[in-house]
């Protein structure tokens, strides 16, 4: 049995069962871009039939076996069916923040990877997991069985957050031993040189992956809802600590912070990555959804 009920509740479960047509079609898109052949006349093999389920579309229906069974089935190739997900979890200590009330940037990115890891496990897709802070924590490839989500719980469950990261080396360190193109799906809150970051995903695309960042925030770090004077203090450094007015860091903070991200979206979209902005006051199942619908309409 995996431990996906202490990521899940039976709520979130529901929730997170409702996409799964959502999520079939985002995976199928992400798919195409993978599978995508320079070769013309490129043809795939016939793998499997499964039922039809409701939001399928209507021209893929075996009519055939439709006529023998009385039963809607929908033919899949092993092309469509082969998808290599892996997520990439960031463990590094600026994960560790939590605004008043709030769980840690940490907390929400291990319930989000679960979810991910348990949508993709039960649409027969391959999942696996990076786990990282200063260097590769954890490598588990990818795997379809449903036995192997006990093994990606697991170590979610063991996580802490660590020391600094550099998300470009780690990501660059990567490349090698990531053999088969697949999707990667990154889970972090991207802090460091946006530079560095984008020249890995760069590295990553030139390697034919496709990839997408959840980019995680908590609200404080956009709003900086700081008064009165503050003990700042580094996670990933115990020893820089500051008692500072927030007011004279105020318009100096927010003006860095839109530069970073206008910086990231920018670089992201050249590479052709989704950029996906989640903040830990979100339900993840909605914000999942939001980003699933959203993308569907785009293909």
């Amino acid at each position: 049995m995996s431990r996906i009920s202490e990521f899940l509740s039976p709520a979130d479960l529901q929730k997170i069962s409702n996409l799964q047509v959502l999520a079939r079609r985002v995976v199928e898109g992400f798919a195409v871009g993978l599978h995508r052949s320079p070769h013309k006349g490129f043809s795939v093999e016939f793998k499997q039939h499964r039922p039809y389920v409701h939001g399928d579309e209507i021209r893929r229906i075996d009519w055939r076996v439709f006529g023998r069974s009385d039963r809607h089935y929908i033919r899949e190739y092993e092309e469509e069916t082969n998808l290599r997900a892996t997520l990439l979890l960031d463990c590094s200590g600026s994960m560790a923040y939590a605004g008043e009330g709030r769980i840690s940037k940490l907390t929400y990115a291990t319930r989000l990877a679960a979810a991910l890891a348990y949508l993709m496990i039960q649409q027969a897709d391959s999942v696996g997991l990076v786990t990282f802070d200063t260097k590769v924590r954890r490598y588990i490839p990818p795997r379809s069985r449903i036995s192997h989500l006990r093994a990606i719980t697991d170590e979610l469950a063991s996580l802490k957050p660590g020391g600094e990261t550099s998300l470009g080396r780690i990501f660059h360190d990567l490349v090698p031993r990531l053999h088969r193109r697949g999707l990667l799906v990154v889970l972090s809150d991207c802090f460091g040189d946006p530079a560095e970051l984008l020249r890995a995903m760069a590295h990553l695309r030139h390697a034919r992956h496709e990839v997408l960042i959840f980019q995680l925030w908590d609200p404080d770090e956009l709003e900086f809802p700081f008064r009165g004077w503050t003990k700042f203090r580094s996670l990933e450094n115990a020893a820089q600590e500051r008692l500072l007015d927030p007011a004279v860091l105020r318009e100096g903070y927010l003006e860095r912070l839109a530069a970073f991200r206008e910086e990231l979206t920018r670089g992201c979209r050249r590479h052709h990555v989704d950029l996906v902005p989640f903040t830990t006051d979100q339900p993840f199942a909605a914000a999942l959804g939001a980003y699933f619908q959203r993308r569907t309409r785009r293909a």
